[in-house]
């Protein structure tokens, strides 16, 4: 699994200790992590938590991901930015135990944390714990394990009979946001270098390319 951080603005200071504390979990199981930034509070290329979904739904979208990391200061913020996309199912993890339940009864493409509420003395170590119970083990294997049929069908019905239904469709959700604040948004070096190598061909790839060539 390819795995996408993306920090916002508020919390860009601790981008290194959450992507090597990430990539060391998730290495174990044989995943990979891109860090999209930001990479520190002075970086000039800004990203806040109300865009951190624009991100997240193109990186998933293009398969340029299969899972996104992010979160803010209360991990709330970024969690309905991603859940605005028709394509992301956020959920929220504050401690190990929400993790291994949204992995298991959710089973989604992103999770949001809290990088300042209670993230004090001894955080990295319930970070590197959360990671641990959201990756350790295949999503959807249910909690209890015997309704995990039941709850199969639901993460079906949410995303069908719902979240399509009641929410645009990507490329035209990107289509409707301004078009500068976008290119401003997608231009730097570490997206349009990983954009051009691995994102998938489509209309989302398409309208991209179009815009960043502007």
């Amino acid at each position: 699994m390819r795995i996408a951080l993306i920090n916002e603005d508020s919390q860009a200071d601790k981008n290194e200790l959450i992507f090597d504390t990430l990539t060391a979990v998730a290495g174990k199981y044989g995943h990979t992590v891109d860090n999209y930034g930001m990479y520190s509070e002075n970086d000039e290329h800004t990203v806040n938590y109300i865009q951190v979904g624009i991100l997240a739904s193109i990186l998933l979208e293009t398969q340029m991901a299969d899972f996104v990391v992010t979160g803010c200061g209360t991990g709330q913020g970024a969690m309905i930015s991603c859940n605005a996309f028709a394509n992301v199912v956020c959920g929220y993890a504050s401690a190990p135990l929400d993790a291994y339940l949204f992995s298991q009864i959710n089973a989604g493409n992103a999770i949001s944390i809290p990088f300042a509420q209670q993230f004090g003395w001894g955080s990295e170590v319930n970070l590197s714990m959360l990671f641990e119970h959201l990756f350790a083990q295949p999503f959807g294997g249910g909690y209890p394990r015997k309704y995990a049929d039941e709850e199969s069908v639901s993460r079906v019905r949410m995303r069908t009979d719902i979240k399509e239904r009641a929410q645009k469709d990507v490329l035209s959700a990107l289509e409707a946001l301004d078009r500068e604040d976008l290119k401003k948004l997608l231009q730097y070096p570490m997206f349009t270098e990983r954009f051009q190598q691995s994102a998938q061909d489509g209309p989302v790839r398409t309208f991209i390319e179009a815009l960043l060539s502007q």
